[in-house]
């Protein structure tokens, strides 16, 4: 192409305010900077009534929150929002597009039911894409016989459900979700009785198959007659557990076997491959990233697509041209070659509409990964993620790089689907890896609970940059936690694994450094170090709130000049903060503080956004404790005014604390609904409510006696 003719497959905008917002945080900035000064200067004079010590853990806090505060602007400094052009894509490479293929992963069938899983399954099968250059991967690290009966029926439906999509153009593509659609938005349909009739026919194929899948789960077997009928059950005869059994592999569509794997229009539909990898006792299968691992050595083998998506079981495909619009971005002649992944957000599907605990997680999506793309690219999380496949497996990125998207691989053109598979599974057994570089250098990281971040970080440093795109139709719908436990318990998880990485040997404080952008660096170790926000943050929670007890103040008084840089930040960061969350789609009706499997009574709690606890948790009872706690000073506050009188003196005197303690008060009484006003099952337990209250008594009178 002649380069004056040259017209970019996609385009990058830089984010509108960017000015002004750079001139607010260099003003927070400053602030930030006098409060620390305030602290340094006033160490010496706490001494006469004992707040040295608590003066000194007040500045430890407050030098943390800068620091942090600091780290987190690299996420908004230079915003950068990406749009494709699926139309230029189509005019140049419409002959040529490359083959791409899609891993699907699941565990437990109990957590995360089959017929969950094959609306994802059908959902990506249905893209909008040559079908012929599809492949859909499902790896069961369950080994399950349900999953496996559960992906056999999706394979007969897809015959019917695919050509139903891309007849009708239906978004979005899983099943159950369409069919949703239709209920909540029927009178948004014209009447047509050629798609009427063949709605009411592919929904009683879809009920007819999910009733089977549902009595199978239910009876936790598959019938024999079931089990006779297709030679894939077989290989579930020497299974002994689902951490003890050999390699499960099953290509149940594939192109070589025209027979089975045309739709009812006569088309070739997407290649459809189970597999089951060995698993023994005496191997680490490393979890999710090893899952992975198996999957690209197989498909390496089956299809070789040069394109790799990855979705995790309960994420649908929401936008049926997603492949195209990561296309523009990987086959773009100018920067294409240097893009190693495209990185969707995660979005839920069943999120309510103040977002209850938060799951959207808005901002980050929204905002701070946008940021992140504009110094070289946004982490990869693990799922909604399209990858190049060289990229996964240890090339290093030079200038001169170009990819050739005419090759094709067929490695193994000749043989049967037969010998294919048995080539295929010795790429799934346990003992593969052994003295080899997957898990180091080829394929997803070992070693670490969030090993999507390592790996994405690992690729950063090979030189190669990543790219996000957040559509205006979200790309994957998933399925939120409905109760704050759960919410909780995902929370711990990501800062374990998140502090985790920075003490490895793949910090990016410094495994990274000099690799990647100094921006880049900065965001990703403030997600590592976000776990240690919760010291200075339990600090500030706790003493501010008992020094008030005993009218000792803490922060300037009022009148003091040093009251207006405390004052600034907290105004101008509260402000900030909620612009940022209304820009991003939040409301202001929000209390920010999984199994996939939900009760109904926890369903309809959720619905009408009423918090769910309903268990008992060592969490639940430091958050209820620390909750009291400021609760009781909070009272002793107003009570001191209204029996005492005189009560703008002491807001006078310590106006900070007594607006720090209000806002705790505030942000925790759905936990106060929880431990005494509420009386459903979805309540804090009252043996929690009495050990917190007590805990919290203890607290308040031991310290007021001291």
């Amino acid at each position: 192409m002649d380069k004056s003719e040259y017209s970019p497959l996609f385009e990058t905008k830089k984010g509108r305010g960017r000015l002004l917002y750079r001139l607010f945080a260099t003003s927070i900035f400053v602030a930030i900077c006098f409060i620390w000064l305030y602290r340094f200067n006033h160490i010496i004079t706490q001494e006469e009534d004992g707040r040295k010590w608590v003066w000194l853990g007040l500045l430890a806090s407050e030098l943390w929150f800068g620091f942090y505060w600091i780290l987190t602007q690299a996420l908004r400094w230079n915003t950068v929002f990406r749009q494709p052009f699926k139309d230029r894509l189509s005019q140049r490479y419409e002959h040529m597009l490359p083959a791409v293929d899609i891993f699907v992963c699941t565990a437990n069938p109990e957590i995360e039911p089959p017929i969950m899983v094959i609306n994802t399954v059908l959902s990506v099968m249905a893209y909008d894409y040559p079908t012929e250059k599809l492949s859909v991967y499902l790896s069961d690290d369950g080994g399950s016989e349900i999953t496996f009966y559960a992906l056999l029926e999706a394979s007969e439906f897809a015959k019917h459900w695919v050509p139903f999509c891309k007849k009708f153009k239906v978004e979005p593509r899983s099943p159950a979700a369409y069919f949703n659609t239709i209920i909540d938005s029927s009178s948004h349909f014209q009447s047509d009785t050629d798609f009427d009739n063949e709605l009411v026919a592919i929904k009683k194929l879809y009920t007819e198959m999910e009733s089977r899948i549902e009595n199978a789960t239910k009876l936790k077997r598959v019938s024999k007659e079931v089990r006779l009928k297709h030679r894939g059950f077989s290989q579930w005869d020497s299974y002994s557990s689902r951490r003890d059994h050999d390699t499960i592999l099953q290509i149940l569509l594939h192109k070589k076997d025209p027979n089975n794997s045309k739709d009812v229009d006569g088309f070739i539909l997407p290649t459809l491959v189970y597999l089951a990898r060995e698993k023994r006792p005496q191997y680490h299968h490393n979890f999710k990233a090893g899952a992975m691992n198996s999957l690209l050595r197989v498909s390496s083998i089956i299809s070789n697509g040069k394109v790799i998506l990855n979705v995790d079981c309960d994420m649908y495909s929401n936008n049926s041209e997603s492949i195209r619009d990561a296309l523009c971005f990987f086959m773009d002649e100018a920067k294409g070659h240097e893009i190693a992944f495209v990185q969707s957000p995660q979005n839920f599907e069943n999120v309510t509409k103040n977002d209850l605990y938060g799951s959207a997680l808005l901002v980050i999506s929204e905002l701070e990964f946008h940021g992140a793309d504009g110094f070289g690219g946004p982490l990869y999380v693990g799922t909604g993620c399209f990858h190049k496949r060289e990229s996964l497996c240890e090339m290093k990125f030079n200038d001169d790089y170009r990819h050739n998207w005419k090759s094709e691989d067929d490695l193994f053109k000749e043989a049967n689907l037969q010998e294919i598979e048995e080539k295929s599974k010795g790429l799934a057994s346990c003992s593969y890896e052994e003295n080899t570089q997957w898990g180091k250098e080829m394929g997803l990281k070992y070693g670490c609970p969030v090993e999507d971040v390592i790996t994405g970080l690992s690729i950063q440093s090979k030189g190669w940059k990543s790219v996000y795109y957040n559509p205006p139709r979200k790309a994957f719908l998933g399925v939120a936690s409905t109760s704050l436990l759960e919410v909780l318990i995902q929370h711990k998880r990501w800062s374990e694994g998140d502090f985790q990485i920075l003490f490895s040997k793949y910090s990016p404080a410094w495994y990274a450094f000099g690799k990647i952008s100094f921006g880049l660096q900065m965001g990703y170790c403030s997600y590592c170090l976000w776990p240690a926000n919760c010291l200075p943050i339990l600090y500030y929670s706790i003493f501010p709130s008992l020094y008030l007890l005993k009218g000792i103040p803490l922060f300037p008084k009022v009148s003091s000049p040093w009251f207006i840089p405390f004052a600034y930040v907290i105004i101008g960061e509260t402000i900030c903060s909620l612009l940022e969350f209304l820009f991003c789609g939040g409301t202001f009706k929000v209390f920010i503080i999984t199994s996939k499997v939900s009760e109904e009574e926890v369903s309809k709690r959720h619905e009408k956004e009423i918090m769910e606890f309903g268990t008992s948790s060592p969490m639940f009872t430091i958050l209820a404790t620390l909750a009291l706690l400021n609760l009781w000073c909070f009272l002793n506050v107003l009570k001191d005014v209204i029996l005492r009188g005189g009560g703008f003196g002491a807001y006078e005197k310590m106006g900070l604390q007594v607006i720090l303690c209000g806002f705790l008060v505030l942000i925790n009484v759905p936990l106060y609904q929880g431990l005494f006003l509420r009386k459903d099952s979805g309540k804090l337990p009252n043996s929690l409510a009495m050990k917190s209250t007590i805990l919290a008594l203890g607290l308040v009178l031991s310290f007021s006696y001291v």
